[in-house]
């Protein structure tokens, strides 16, 4: 058996049902690309979580991200987004490469946007400068944070009063959900388009562009060819959707992520020479630890330094996360 590590979520292997989805799609032909009886299936889950919308079935979270936001901007717009943000900071500069489109940070405190804060980076249109189009939020945010409903929605407000469009990157939507004891439709309230993860929650890849926006919903299949997140054989990731929606089976894997990241924060807080940095809302915790600890705990435990000039880590939970690993942890960094 695979050591468990902390180091990603995306370290976890498939959930028995996904798993099982995939094997079964796996025998005999079928139509390709989303013309197939699974991609009918996880549409219907789909409308059942999001309401209205249209979908476009994905690989890759940085490709949803580069569909979503082709859908929204053209090359003399450009994004605002956190600093630190994925669109930003992970993804190699896709988004701007393939839009075109400049990403635009704003300092946060702890990973989430508000309207003061998006107040402070407006500026007047004008020939010279790009133009501010998207806002984008991680949801949950990078820093392990989430936006209540009411927060995505005050955004989302401020956004649409200046002709602007609200895009949520919810690589670990689930987790949020969790969070705040509400649906997938509900925790990204006012959104325009959503790019909903399943990989971090126990798919093997699976991504959805959520277009609630109606003037975003027509060229969605094309935006995603485009970006070359087009699967030929498309059943297989229709089956890891439709299986992780049904009976909200994504809700019991983020809940049981959430809830050892919660364990584990609580039972190093008080541990001399660690602090929490951030709150502890979806399935990361932050922690500086004692330096001269961090090299043989992260070889034991196998987890990211995320600020190293703070001797920040960064422990990330999972689907499969057991209390014992939760405690294993706990012990060697307590001493």
């Amino acid at each position: 058996m695979a050591e468990m590590t902390f180091g990603s979520d995306n370290h976890a292997g498939m959930a028995p049902e996904v798993l099982e989805a995939l094997a079964a799609a796996n025998v005999g032909h079928a139509s390709g690309y989303g013309a197939d009886a699974w991609t009918e299936r996880a549409e219907v889950r789909l409308r059942d979580a999001f309401g209205d919308a249209a979908f476009a079935l994905c690989l890759t979270g940085t490709g949803s991200n580069v569909v979503a936001l082709s859908l929204a901007l053209r090359g003399w717009e450009c994004v605002l987004a956190a600093k630190g943000a994925h669109i930003d900071l992970d993804e190699a500069g896709a988004p701007e490469r393939i839009t075109g489109s400049k990403i635009e940070t704003i300092a946060t405190p702890d990973g989430r946007l508000t309207p003061a804060l998006l107040d402070g980076a407006l500026r007047a249109k004008e020939q010279h400068h790009v133009v501010q189009r998207v806002v984008s939020i991680t949801q949950s945010t990078e820093c392990g944070t989430a936006y209540t409903p009411a927060a995505v929605q005050e955004i989302a407000d401020w956004a649409h009063e200046r002709d602007m469009l609200l895009h949520v990157d919810g690589a670990r939507l689930c987790n949020a959900a969790v969070h705040n004891g509400c649906g997938l439709g509900e925790v990204a309230p006012g959104a325009d388009i959503i790019s909903f993860g399943l990989t971090k929650n126990g798919a093997m890849g699976a991504e959805v562009v959520v277009a609630r926006n109606s003037a975003l919903r027509g060229p969605i299949q094309n935006a995603r060819k485009q970006a070359t997140q087009l699967q030929s054989k498309m059943r297989f990731v229709a089956a890891q959707v439709d299986a992780l929606l049904t009976d909200d089976r994504w809700r019991l894997h983020a809940a049981n992520a959430n809830t050892m990241a919660a364990r584990l924060a609580a039972g190093i807080a008080d541990a001399p020479g660690v602090s929490i940095e951030y709150p502890v809302e979806a399935n990361a915790v932050f922690a500086a630890l004692p330096a001269e600890r961090i090299h043989a705990l992260s070889a034991k435990h196998h987890f990211y330094i995320w600020d190293a000039p703070r001797n920040v880590a960064r422990l990330m939970t999972a689907w499969d996360t057991t209390p014992a690993d939760v405690d294993l942890l706990v012990a060697d960094i307590v001493g």
